[in-house]
């Protein structure tokens, strides 16, 4: 009998969520009801770069309520200290923005190969722009193949950012992927695949 209590035990983390809304200006007044509509387990990545940054905690606070009511994640953009300190569930950004800080769930941002070389310390890769995005008007996109073909380099599971809709992961079979409009207004019988 005490052979079964000096056994290891391994510490598992919760996988992380599968679809990502991120927050932004323009979707801002919708967030709450999107929050809502995702899939349980979703996740939130808060931006609000707009924002002053007491105003920006506010809005932080307030989604985070909503959020963690539906059994979301909310990671914050921002460095690995902000985010323990604003009780993110992880922090957003560049891989040299979160190479140090205490640890938490790091997303980290890429666009090259290079990108996904450089990210040391995170825990997955958002990959973008996969297709045509207002958040980049004019920037060249991946495209479905160029995103599988990075993601294979990748040792960190990879999430699809860039014009990213339910209707376009389902199609190319992209399993992780994170949108701004394309969750904001979507609705949940968009999410066949997750619900």
């Amino acid at each position: 009998m005490a052979r079964c209590y000096s056994d290891p035990v391994p510490i598992r983390q919760p996988s992380l969520p599968l679809v990502w809304l991120v927050s932004d200006a323009r979707n801002d007044g919708g967030l709450e009801r999107a929050l809502r509509r995702l899939p349980r387990g979703s996740g939130l990545i808060f931006r609000h770069y707009h924002l002053s940054p007491p105003a920006r905690r506010a809005r932080f606070k307030a989604l985070r309520r909503v959020a963690h009511a539906c059994g979301h994640w909310v990671v914050l953009s921002g460095s690995a200290m902000q985010a323990r300190l604003w009780s993110a569930d992880g922090a957003y950004g560049s891989a040299a923005a979160l190479t140090k800080g205490p640890a938490t769930t790091r997303l980290v941002t890429a666009h090259s190969l290079r990108d996904i070389a450089q990210a040391k310390r995170a825990d997955a890769i958002m990959l973008s722009p996969v297709f045509p995005t207002r958040s980049h008007p004019g920037a060249a996109p991946l495209g479905p193949a160029r995103f599988r073909l990075l993601s294979t380099h990748s040792r960190l599971p990879v999430i699809a950012l860039g014009g990213m809709t339910a209707r376009r992961a389902h199609a190319y079979g992209i399993t992780r992927w994170a949108a701004i409009d394309g969750l904001a207004t979507a609705s949940t019988a968009m999410f066949p695949v997750y619900s």
